[in-house]
């Protein structure tokens, strides 16, 4: 690069929090070796900043960012988060006085709120990085109640921001290459098609990376389970929230065991076990065939890589055309084939893609019966499950995508 670009970075997450760690840092880092100036500003939760800044000040020291934290609050609803967007624009303005912004890269709805002010202001470029359909995400995971006047009200005027970021942004980034067929449907918007780049969520593929794991530490893992290698393991990893749908994918082991009667399945899980044992209970599931063990982010490889299979089902729903389930990146790189939903953002057309997995339209005891054969049937390829990860998901990938669009707002 012939001219250091002076770039700011706005999160409303932190990068004390987990999600700052794995899905902005990286890439800002990689970003930051490529010779642009990065400062990042970002809003840190007051208990998690105490806990983890020096980790977050070492990262950002070494990669040469510039690293501006504020402090996050969170009540009371509503007015906190105003209190929050008037500081991170005054601290964004102040900053900009400083080091002259060219590039101003905006992480989802309330970050853009400042990118698209300064473009008005300072004539910098706009770069609305949405991360999914936010406004939509709040209804349709409950965190809004449109009955309530007052979430009606912030509904409609995030709807009504979303239009202008789209319409005003030099560039767009999807997470799914479905959340930008979507907005390029929408008649309602000027300028179409609006310019959009697809980078999904990335996947730490040294740390996910089936080589580094012995046989023996999978023999000790066995031993702790109580399971045996002859055993068909189906796994499931992460929380079982909002979006998951846990009663289908017990529904689908249901099937899976009267196939393969020697199948359990394993939530690698912080949820409480009575959460899962509960709904198994009801199911009438043997619960001897259930295995629930909580893991901390480096144990996790080492968990998938037990399984025969992996499964998410996610509630397919508007917003989630926007979603990249990192998880789906994590199994592939452990080589792991896949049972998941279409209609969740690109997780069908990377399942047909790269051969890794099955992917239902329905949840219908048919469609599982189907996918089951698929599953006990084909010989997967490990190798290639794990390529398609490095190729669709990997982080190099993804830091040349962001700075083919740099470059671009660049000129």
């Amino acid at each position: 690069m012939s001219e250091q670009v002076n770039v700011l970075y706005i999160s409303y997450d932190g990068m004390t929090d987990p999600l700052g760690q794995s899905q902005v840092l990286p890439y800002l880092c990689g970003l930051a070796a490529r010779g642009y100036l990065i400062t990042l500003l970002s809003c840190e939760k007051p208990a998690r900043f105490d806990q983890n800044k020096g980790i977050i000040e070492t990262i950002c020291k070494n990669a040469g960012i510039n690293w501006q934290p504020i402090g996050y609050t969170s009540k009371p609803p509503v007015l906190s988060t105003i209190k929050d967007i008037k500081a991170l624009r005054k601290k964004a303005y102040a900053l900009h006085k400083q080091f002259q912004f060219r590039i101003v890269h905006c992480r989802s709805y309330i970050s853009a709120m400042i990118g698209l002010d300064m473009k008005h202001k300072f004539s910098t470029k706009f770069l609305f990085d949405m991360r999914g359909f936010w406004a939509d995400e709040r209804v349709e995971g409950g965190l809004w109640n449109l009955k309530n006047p007052l979430y009606n009200t912030i509904y409609k005027y995030f709807k009504k921001k979303e239009k202008q970021y789209f319409e005003e942004a030099d560039h767009i980034i999807s997470l799914t290459y479905l959340g930008k067929e979507e907005i390029h449907s929408w008649d309602s918007l000027r300028n179409q098609p609006v310019p959009i780049t697809v980078i999904p969520c990335c996947v730490d593929t040294e740390l996910f990376d089936p080589s580094k794991i012995s046989q023996e530490q999978k023999d000790s893992l066995y031993k702790q389970l109580n399971i045996s290698k002859s055993d068909q393991l189906l796994g499931y990893v992460g929380s079982i929230g909002t979006w998951y749908m846990l009663d289908e994918m017990l529904d689908f082991f249901i099937e899976l065991k009267s196939k393969l009667p020697n199948a359990k399945m394993l939530f690698v899980t912080t949820e409480p076990p009575e959460m899962v044992l509960s709904k198994a209970r009801s199911l009438n599931i043997d619960e001897h065939s259930i295995i629930i063990r909580p893991a901390s982010r480096k144990e996790v490889p080492l968990y998938i890589s037990l399984m025969n299979y992996s499964i998410f089902f996610i509630k397919p729903c508007f917003s989630k055309k926007a979603s990249s389930p990192t998880k789906q990146g994590e199994i592939m790189a452990m080589g792991v084939p896949v049972v998941c939903n279409t209609n969740v953002g690109d997780t069908g057309f990377v399942v047909q893609k790269y051969k890794s997995g099955v992917a239902i339209d329905n949840f219908t005891e048919e469609n599982y019966q189907n996918a089951i054969d698929v599953l006990v049937s084909k010989q997967f390829s490990a190798a290639d499950i794990r390529q398609g990860a490095i190729e669709f998901y990997g982080l190099q990938k993804g830091i040349e995508h962001y700075e083919s669009v740099y470059k671009l707002l660049s000129k």
